[in-house]
């Protein structure tokens, strides 16, 4: 990353994980569970249109750090690895989509 890109992403930073907060606090419990990819969809396009390239960058970035730390809680309090847990995940993932 360069100076003036790291500068912009700085910028939209706390806006962006504002936004991340607020998309986690919409969807953690939503129910049906195939209202969470809209719901996320429905925020990116909001991101891309506000900030642009970058601030689909930016919450890339916000939602994996929060994914990433809460993945580690988890796996620290439930006394399983890392890559158990990660594991588990990837079955849910092949399990809701078989073919693909």
């Amino acid at each position: 990353m360069d100076e003036a890109e790291d500068r912009r992403l700085r910028a939209i930073a706390p806006d962006i994980s504002q936004i991340s907060i607020s998309l986690l606090r919409r969807v953690v419990g939503l129910y049906p569970e195939e209202r969470i990819p809209e719901e996320a969809l429905r925020t990116a396009d909001e991101v891309l249109e506000r900030y642009g390239a970058d601030g689909l960058r930016v919450l890339v970035m916000s939602l994996t750090g929060w994914a990433a730390v809460e993945i580690e809680k988890d796996a620290h309090m439930s006394g399983r690895t890392l890559e158990a847990l990660l594991d588990d995940m990837d079955l849910t993932r092949m399990e809701a989509n078989p073919d693909g």
